[in-house]
């Protein structure tokens, strides 16, 4: 007799054997019958005690559908097992209560598993997603940093104050004593500046690197700040 076959016979409480009478007779009987393998003898118990086994796992659990899967746990332990029973030694029913207190034990000790495992994906998870924003972060502030040296000493030195020192524009004001609406005026077009060289990049699908574009002179690096001056034109000296 599987445990399909058995879980079947019990959610219908029909005898396994269609055409003969149920058995209802004693505990005694039902016991001996069900440790010689009789089946009508489990459908009898579960019917005189599944209420019972239910009872006892809906208190401990407190949810009525895991008790109901506990207690098709308990009979079908009990066909399984039942040739470990003796009736000399103690009632059918309160051998049913034994197996009904180590399946409520499985049953909790599954949920506890249940959320242990939950709570480690979980962790896990969230531990990937601050992984994730710190890279994030780490990235955003080596593009800046790289966008920033891009940009004139003056607008860069502002925007520095801001995004690195986390400084208002007043703030910028007082430590640089420029005018607040100079301070304005260079976060604004730094920003612009920045925004737009961020643009081309994307549509040029070119990495952003740090440094000057490459083709314009930096003043004072060996290249002649304007047109070399005209030849002295000879004449007559000085007295």
């Amino acid at each position: 007799m599987t445990a399909h076959r058995i879980t079947s016979d019990l959610d219908g409480a029909a005898d396994p054997h269609p055409g003969h009478t149920p058995l209802e007779d004693g505990d005694d009987r039902i016991a001996h019958g069900l440790v010689r393998g009789d089946e009508r003898c489990l459908a009898a118990a579960y019917r005189r005690w599944g209420r019972l086994v239910h009872a006892l796992a809906a208190r401990a659990l407190g949810d009525p559908r895991e008790a109901e899967d506990v207690t098709q746990q308990v009979f079908v332990a009990a066909w399984r097992g039942r040739t470990g029973f003796r009736p000399e030694r103690g009632t059918l029913p309160a051998w049913l209560t034994g197996i009904t207190r180590r399946k409520v034990a499985d049953a909790l000790t599954a949920r506890t598993r249940r959320a242990e495992l939950a709570a480690t994906l979980g962790a896990a998870l969230e531990h990937e997603a601050r992984a994730a924003e710190r890279s994030d972060r780490v990235l955003d502030r080596m593009v800046v940093t790289e966008e920033l040296a891009r940009l004139p000493r003056v607008q860069r030195d502002v925007l520095e104050l801001a995004y690195f020192a986390d400084l208002t524009q007043t703030q910028i004001a007082d430590r640089t004593g420029m005018p607040l609406g100079t301070v304005k005026s260079h976060a604004r077009r730094g920003l612009q500046r920045m925004r737009h060289s961020l643009a081309v990049a994307a549509v040029d699908g070119r990495p952003v690197r740090s440094g000057r574009p490459a083709g314009r002179a930096v003043p004072g690096a060996g290249v002649p700040a304007g047109p070399p001056a005209p030849p002295r034109r000879a004449g007559r000296p000085t007295p």
